[in-house]
C-alpha cells in the first residue's frame, strides 16, 4: 500500500511537508498546492518556494498545475521539470468558485470536448510523466462514466480520484458506488482520495476495493499526522513527537512570515485540524481561536501539551 499527501492550498506547503517527513511515517509522494499558469510564464514567490529543490530534499514531490490552456501547461511543466522533477500533476479537482468560474479545476470537467483536446495536446507535447487528480464531475456523478472514456485515451501516470462532484465541495459523502462501478474500466493506476480520517475509514475503503493499492490523505493526515503510522504499524505517535512537530512548524512560520497576526493565523488554521487529536477541554480551542499575541499562544499551547492526552 502506498500513501500520498494531498495538495491542500495554504496548508500542505513545503514547511508542512518537511516537518511531517521528519517526525512521522514517511509517505511515498507529496503533492504541492497547485501552481497556476500565466501568460508571462513566470512563477510567484510562493510557487518558487514550493518547487525549490532545496525545500524538497529527500522527498518525492510532485508539483501540481492548474490550467485549461494546453500550451501554457506544457511550458510551465517544462519550466518546473528543469528543476529536476519528472512528474507533474494536473488539477481537475479544485471545487473553489473562483477556480470553477474560469473553467479550471473541477470546472473543466463539464467541458469534455475541450478537455479532450487539452489532454491530447499535453500528452503529445510534454516530455514528463503526467498524472491527474480529478472529481467525478461538476454537476452529477454520472459524468464520470464519460470522463473515464476520455482519460483512457491517454498514458496517464496515475489517476487520483476524489469521488465527489464540484457542488459537494467537501461536504456530503463520497460516492463509492460510482467509483466502484468504473474502477475496473480505468486503464491507468488508480489512487483513492477522500474522507479517510481514521484506521476504520482506511479499512472500509481498502476492503471494499481490494484492487486499490494507493490512497491520498489530506484533511485526515493534517488533523492526525500519526494516521499512516497507525494504519501501517498499529501505534499512535507520542505526545512528545506531536509537540516537536508543532514546534518545528511554529518556528518555521515565525521565521518566514511577517508579523504576529500572520503567524497566529497560520497556526490557528493548523489547530482547526489538529484539535481532534487531543483529549482536552474545548476551552483551549476557544482560547487559541481568540488569542491575539504570540505570548498568549505560547502559554495556551504549553497548557494543551501539559494537560492533554492523545486520543
Amino acid at each position: 500500500m502506498r500513501f500520498y499527501l494531498a495538495p491542500l492550498e495554504g496548508v500542505t506547503n513545503y514547511i508542512f511537508r518537511n516537518a511531517y517527513h521528519r517526525h512521522f511515517e514517511r509517505l511515498d509522494k507529496y503533492f504541492t498546492p497547485f501552481i497556476s499558469t500565466n501568460q508571462q510564464m513566470s512563477f510567484s514567490t510562493r510557487d518558487m518556494k514550493e518547487i525549490n529543490p532545496a525545500h524538497n530534499a529527500g522527498l518525492f514531490v510532485v508539483p501540481q498545475i492548474l490550467s485549461n490552456k494546453a500550451d501554457d501547461f506544457v511550458k510551465t511543466a517544462e519550466a518546473i521539470c528543469a528543476f529536476g522533477y519528472d512528474e507533474i500533476n494536473l488539477n481537475l479537482g479544485c471545487p473553489s468558485n473562483t477556480v470553477v468560474s474560469k473553467n479550471k479545476g473541477s470546472g473543466f470537467l463539464f467541458h469534455r470536448d475541450e478537455l479532450n483536446r487539452f489532454l491530447e495536446t499535453i500528452y503529445s507535447k510534454a516530455t514528463m510523466k503526467i498524472s491527474i487528480k480529478t472529481r467525478h464531475g461538476k454537476y452529477e456523478h454520472e459524468e464520470f462514466y464519460e470522463l473515464v472514456k476520455i482519460f483512457n485515451q491517454y498514458p496517464l501516470e496515475e489517476l487520483i480520484i476524489h469521488p465527489r462532484i464540484t457542488k459537494d465541495m467537501y461536504k456530503n459523502t463520497p460516492n463509492l458506488d460510482v467509483f466502484g462501478a468504473v474502477l475496473g474500466e480505468i486503464k491507468a493506476p488508480v489512487c483513492y482520495n477522500g474522507d479517510i480520517f481514521s484506521v476504520a475509514d482506511f479499512e472500509r475503503i481498502t476492503s471494499r476495493f481490494p484492487s486499490v493499492d494507493t490512497v491520498m490523505l489530506g484533511r485526515g493526515l493534517v488533523g492526525n499526522p500519526g494516521l499512516v503510522g497507525r494504519i501501517k504499524h498499529g501505534h499512535a505517535p507520542s505526545l512528545e513527537t506531536v509537540r516537536s512537530f508543532h514546534d518545528e512548524l511554529y518556528e518555521a512560520y515565525k521565521e518566514v512570515m511577517y508579523g504576529e497576526r500572520n503567524v497566529l493565523y497560520k497556526m490557528k488554521e493548523m489547530w482547526s485540524y489538529m484539535f481532534d487529536m487531543f483529549d482536552v477541554s474545548d476551552k483551549f480551542a476557544k482560547k487559541i481561536r481568540k488569542c491575539e499575541h504570540l505570548s498568549d499562544y505560547d502559554a495556551i499551547v504549553d497548557a494543551v501539551f501539559g494537560e492533554g492526552e492523545m486520543r
